[in-house]
């Protein structure tokens, strides 16, 4: 059980200039009081992003690392990752600088693992039920479950989804996954699931709203899915 630890939140921002200070704003007082740092990783934007983080960092405990080059979704959460195990974070958060999950539920995405429940939290849209309602393409949504179901089918799992962005990771989760050696891009989450496997780590989900507003997705679907295809593949070769 790890009570009153040490909790860090990743967050990979690029081009979020108009979407990360709303997402700050959302996060609850008595939640922000539980988190020693935010890690927002500025991967190579265009924006004013910088400058923006660099504001907020004078109301919230925030360290800003830039990338000068955009290394990819997965790339950023490395370096993020990378500076929470040197802070020797307990328990790390995976938190979008983009508004599309709710910084709202930070508290629910931490206990698991706080009371011992959980190795790894996801949160689960398709938990929530409210997918479609909540502006989830139906393309998109049709693809998170049949790869879904793919992915359980291989692994013996039970889960609601893989493709979730919204993870907490203990820090005993990140020391053993050698995080380094998966893939740059956005099926990183799902690698880290497939490592998770291997451990024999507990996953837990929870139910969360979805929420697509104006923000803008660099998420190819097929590209996505291609790639989820070969991490499903590396698995069964061994590879991992």
């Amino acid at each position: 059980m790890i009570k009153n630890k040490k909790v860090v939140v990743v967050m990979p921002a690029y081009n979020a200039e108009k979407t990360i200070q709303s997402v700050f704003e959302r996060i609850p007082k008595d939640v922000l009081g539980r988190i020693s740092d935010f890690i927002v990783v500025n991967d190579g934007s265009t924006d004013g992003t910088e400058n923006t983080v660099r504001k907020l960092a004078k109301k919230y405990p925030i360290k800003l690392i830039n990338h000068e080059e955009n290394k990819g979704y997965g790339g950023a959460q490395k370096t993020g990752f990378r500076q929470a195990l040197k802070d020797n974070a307990d328990i790390v958060v995976l938190l979008h600088s983009d508004g599309q999950y709710a910084p709202e539920l930070l508290m629910e995405m931490i206990k698991p693992i706080e009371d011992g429940k959980a190795d790894i939290v996801g949160g689960s849209r398709i938990l929530g039920k409210e997918a479609i309602q909540g502006g989830m393409p139906w393309l998109r949504y049709v693809g998170n479950i049949a790869l879904t179901k793919m992915e359980n089918l291989v692994l013996g799992w039970d889960i609601t989804t893989y493709h979730s962005g919204y993870k907490s990771y203990s820090g005993e989760v990140l020391e053993k996954i050698n995080f380094e050696k998966l893939v740059d891009k956005f099926s990183f989450d799902s690698e880290m699931l497939f490592m998770a496997k291997k451990y024999d780590f507990n996953v837990v989900e929870i139910p969360i709203p979805t929420r697509y507003g104006e923000e803008v997705s660099y998420l190819n679907p097929v590209t996505y899915g291609l790639g989820i295809l070969r991490v499903i593949l590396k698995f069964l070769l061994g590879k991992y």
